[in-house]
Formats: structure tokens, sequence, C-alpha cells
């Protein structure tokens, strides 16, 4: 039996995970009224507790099964959720949490089918041939699904939020990807387009910026742009606190984008982050009178 003690332990958990993991939609969520704020630790926890089982073979926390192989543990925790989701009764706090959010959120199912599907893919999959085997094979389930789970919790004014927010995912997905092609690299791993690569002639195994790597990069970094200004569009359709949230997560993101121009496309030295100092100026200003409106009309590198 799920009790009120056992929830609100759940949801502290996937609060500190979120601020661990997740800083910046962490201090997003912080413009967020405390009932949406909630949700969104949950499913972020939950997400986020799925791909450490994937990316991290010695990772181990109280919420996953503690042994077995990567597939196996992946498939156990999916097989816990689910049968959960189903009878609404969970003895772990985290996952109680986050089924408590989705029930209570009317959070479609089908979506973390899609998404756990994709986590399984990255157990036997280490390179996708184009951009749309990339984009449909798998970031439909690790991304663009994401910005569907998250919709519920944000409240839209309109069905036309949708397309905008699963354009989000895919950017805030790609912007992860350009960045940490060394990490990736280290897992043996290539998130980027076979074919568009070998038209540049770049290799990231080379882990060095040669020409051909910045024309590749700058070829990638249009599309990524693309993608916020397809986003962009979906905050009209979000309500005061949602769009302050998510139009400050957006532009800070994005900004991303500047710093590995910034960086002549060296993603191979080191993490290429958002200072924090910037992050928090972002959000003070979001949190000002007119902030909701400042977002909805916001530009490309504001």
């Amino acid at each position: 039996m799920v009790t009120t003690n056992n929830l609100a332990v759940g949801y502290r958990q996937a609060a500190r995970i979120t601020r661990q993991h997740g800083t910046t939609y962490y201090w997003g969520t912080l413009l967020l009224p405390p009932r949406q704020r909630r949700d969104v630790f949950a499913v972020y926890a939950l997400c986020r507790l799925a791909d450490d089982i994937v990316d991290e073979p010695d990772f181990r926390h109280p919420s996953v099964p503690p042994s077995g192989t990567p597939a196996e543990r992946l498939a156990a925790f999916r097989g816990w959720f689910f049968s959960g989701l189903a009878d609404g009764g969970v003895a772990d706090p985290l996952l109680a949490a986050a089924v408590d959010s989705i029930r209570r959120r009317g959070t479609d199912p089908e979506c973390f089918e899609r998404f756990f599907d994709a986590m399984a893919l990255d157990l036997t999959r280490t390179t996708w041939a184009s951009w749309p085997a990339l984009r449909d094979g798998y970031m439909e389930g690790s991304a663009a699904v994401i910005g569907e789970m998250m919709l519920p919790v944000l409240e839209p004014l309109s069905p036309a939020a949708r397309e905008p927010a699963r354009a989000l995912g895919l950017a805030f997905q790609l912007t992860n990807f350009l960045r940490d092609v060394g990490e990736d690299l280290d897992r043996g791993r290539v998130y980027l387009p076979q074919d568009e690569l070998a038209a540049h002639g770049a290799d990231p195994w080379l882990r060095r910026v040669t020409p051909a790597w910045r024309s590749f990069m700058a070829e990638q970094l249009v599309r990524n742009r693309e993608l916020y200004h397809q986003a962009r569009a979906g905050l009209p359709h979000l309500p005061g606190g949602s769009r302050r949230c998510v139009g400050t997560a957006l532009i800070l993101y994005s900004r991303i984008l500047d710093r590995i121009e910034a960086a002549d496309f060296d993603v191979f030295s080191g993490r290429i982050r958002v200072p924090r100092r910037e992050k928090l100026a972002g959000f003070a200003r979001a949190a000002l009178p007119g902030g909701a409106r400042r977002f909805a009309m916001a530009e490309d590198g504001a």
C-alpha cells in the first residue's frame, strides 16, 4: 500500500536526483508552482535512473534492480514501473512518486514504452547512419517523447503546444550529443549522423578539431538552432509559470551552442557549460514581472 509518507519521501528523492544531474531543469522548475514542480522531478528522476542503468555499469540505487546485466536490470526496472502503473501498488518511494504523478496527470503510458525501448537500443547500437535514422529510430523515444511526458505537467492552454514540446526535447538532446561527443566516445557510441560525417570528411575518433570537424559541427548547430526555433513557437500556448520555466531553460540550454562555437568546436578537451551565474541571472530575470511575456516573444540568442 502506498502511504502519504512514502510518496513524500519519493518526491524528495526525485528532487535530489534532478538537482544533482539536471541543474538547468532543476532551477527552471523553481519558476513553477510546487504542485507542478514535484511532477517534473518525478518524471525526470524516473528517466534518469533508466539512463544510468544503461550508461553506468556500476550504477546502484535503491530504486533499481541491484544485480544482473544492464539489459536484465533495465528490463526488470521497466517491469517494476509498468506493474506499479497498472495497479498503483508500489513499495519503492521514488517509483511510487513517479507512478502517482503519471496517473494523476493522465500521462499516456505509451510514452514510457517508447522511452524504455530507446534506452534498450543503447545496449546494442553504437552508431546511426543518418539524421532521420537517429531522430526517428532513437531520439523519438529518448527525447521527443520527453516533451510529451512533461506536457501534462505544464498544463498547456492548447493542443498546439504538443509539437513544439517534442521539438524542444529533440533540441535539448541534440545539444547534449554535440557537447558530449568525447564522453560518448568513451562509451563506444557516436550519436552523430554517419553519412554527414563522411560528407565532411570528419572523424570524431581523432578527438581533435580539424577543418572538416568545424564544417560538420557548424552544420549541426544550424539544425539544432532550428529545433529551438520550432520549440519556441509553443511558448504562447503555455500558462505563465510554465512559459517562464520552459522559456528560461530553452534560452540557457541553447547558449551551450554559442559556447561550442566560442571554443572553436572543441568538445573533446572538457565539458562545455553555461556558467552558474549566467543561469541564476536568467532565472532571476524570468521571475520578474513580465517574465512570461518576454519569453513568449523571445528570439534566438536572446
